[in-house]
């Protein structure tokens, strides 16, 4: 009997048990019939492996790398401050690429560093061999400054590297040479254009300044030809001629260099009194060698350019200004140097005039970057046109212009004719704000060293990306699109590698002609 009980306890049991897997078999149906369908969602999922998948740029990475620990005590940690690692770069300006320690973003534009107080003034050095990105570099800066609103003025384009980008930007290109457009270097240019929209006072004193700059870039165009400086009686009389020709012409249109010479040998008495010539053969012998000179520039290598009116006026409302002189560098160097120094002094006229104008609520007020590049092609024509450069690029920050001057080597400054030039020449670098150091021998990073501090591990990473390590045909240079950005003595540099964007790729490629076959 008592068998039979527990028998039909256990078939009770299991008889609630299947009864209760049943109900619990409803429930969940009934409940899944009443939650919506997410299978299709599911199917569209993916789910990326650990690793990432294995293909080109799928993230799988069969190794990783190790980080570098380091080891203190707390006495000697606390003097690490700020660590071992830089600070966080800037991310003001233009993106230029990330920084080669942290990874981080660096940004640069001279003229926003300038207005957020990081810098003292908006000049920039750009310094590097042949090869390592100097071009890339200036153009992602002009890219980035056209974008914000600023005007790039390319002052002198010698290759031409930056006339394909300004033009896909929408700016004017002026193509200088024999055939082509011409510079008059006398004329007043926007300068010129501004006088009848001031008051009397403002008028005579801008007059002053148009008559200053067309005398020292004819000093400087006579001091190219002659290969040797102006004497002072000289100059004098080359005053009193522009002055003269500016009564003779009043406004009916600008003097050139076959006026001045006309003019000198003409010699009326109001030449023959500031030369201190009483009678004429005197005044003729005063004034022999400076007929010459002014008549090679009129007739010599330089004919056909410089003896003319302007062709092209440049554009002060155009986004970008890029003055292509490279058909002038294949008549020889004293052409292309009389280009560059014509180029930036009309270049820095229309900057001048912009600020008068702005001044008076007449045009919009606007910052500019003006790019010198192949700088000692244009210091190196004759001595003294060091003094003429350095007298336009003084005053960029009161004119919210920032200058880029681009070049190979120091050794290119140091190459000068006389010590007082070199001096002169190194002042570029001291007084720019901002160092760019491109891939640089040891030897050349020692002379930079001499005016922009550097560490030991600052000159040995820029050393290191001068030449290729291997002689593997096809091996990327290693100094490609690296810079290391210097401002101040005190700040540690920012080494960044730049990654260029597939149009860029294309506009700031420098070596087609390499390529063609």
């Amino acid at each position: 009997m008592a068998i039979v009980d527990r028998q039909s306890r256990r078939e009770e049991r299991r008889q609630q048990r299947a009864e209760r897997k049943r109900l619990k078999q409803r429930q969940e149906q009934k409940e899944k019939a009443e939650r919506p369908d997410r299978s299709a969602e599911r199917d569209r999922e993916v789910i990326a492996p650990l690793l990432g998948w294995r293909h080109r740029g799928g993230g799988a990475s069969p190794n990783i790398p190790n980080a570098v620990e380091y080891q203190a005590t707390t006495a000697q940690a606390c003097g690490l401050f700020p660590f071992v690692t830089s600070s966080k770069p800037p991310s003001i300006g233009t993106p230029i690429g990330r920084d080669l320690l942290s990874g981080e973003v660096v940004c640069l534009d001279p003229m926003a560093w300038l207005r957020a107080g990081l810098i003292t003034n908006p000049g920039c050095f750009v310094l590097g061999q042949p090869g390592t990105g100097k071009s890339t570099f200036v153009k992602r800066l002009v890219t980035g400054a056209v974008a914000f609103g600023s005007q790039a003025i390319i002052l002198g384009d010698t290759k031409p590297d930056y006339t394909d980008l300004i033009g896909h930007l929408g700016g004017q290109v002026v193509r200088i040479g024999r055939g082509l457009d011409r510079i008059n270097p006398l004329d007043a240019g926007p300068l010129g254009g501004v006088m009848g929209r001031l008051t009397e006072v403002e008028r005579e004193k801008l007059r002053w300044e148009v008559r200053s700059r067309r005398i020292s870039l004819l000093m400087a165009l006579c001091t190219l030809v002659r290969e040797d400086r102006i004497a002072n009686a000289e100059e004098v009389v080359l005053g009193a001629a522009v002055d003269l020709l500016d009564e003779r012409l009043a406004g009916t249109r600008q003097p050139n260099v076959i006026d001045v010479l006309q003019v000198v040998e003409e010699g009326p008495e109001s030449l023959r009194s500031f030369a201190r010539a009483d009678t004429r053969d005197q005044y003729d012998k005063r004034v022999d060698d400076l007929v010459f000179t002014l008549r090679l520039l009129c007739t010599g290598s330089l004919a056909g350019v410089f003896d003319g009116e302007t062709t092209s006026p440049l554009d002060m409302e155009a986004p970008g200004i890029s003055v292509d002189i490279s058909r002038v560098g294949a008549a020889g160097d004293k052409l292309l140097t009389a280009a560059m120094l014509c180029t930036w002094s009309y270049g820095f006229g229309m900057v001048d005039a912009a600020a008068v104008l702005a001044e008076h609520g007449l045009i919009r007020r606007r910052s500019y970057i003006g790019v010198m590049d192949e700088l000692w092609r244009a210091l190196r024509g004759a001595p003294g046109l060091v003094e003429f450069a350095d007298s336009l690029t003084r005053l960029n920050r009161s004119k919210g212009m920032a200058s880029v001057m681009v070049t190979h080597s120091l050794g290119d400054l140091e190459a000068l004719a006389t010590e007082e030039d070199r001096a002169k020449a190194r002042g570029f670098v001291d007084r720019s704000a901002i160092t760019v150091l491109a891939g640089l021998p040891p030897r050349e990073l020692a002379s930079v060293n001499r005016i922009t501090p550097m560490t030991g591990p600052e000159q040995g990473l820029v050393a290191s990306w001068s030449s290729p390590d291997s002689w593997q045909p096809g091996a990327r240079h290693p100094g490609r699109g690296k810079y290391l950005i210097k401002t101040g003595a005190e700040r540690l540099g920012i080494p960044v590698q730049m990654t260029l964007t597939r149009d860029e790729l294309t506009l700031y490629d420098t070596d087609q002609a390499i390529r063609r076959e």
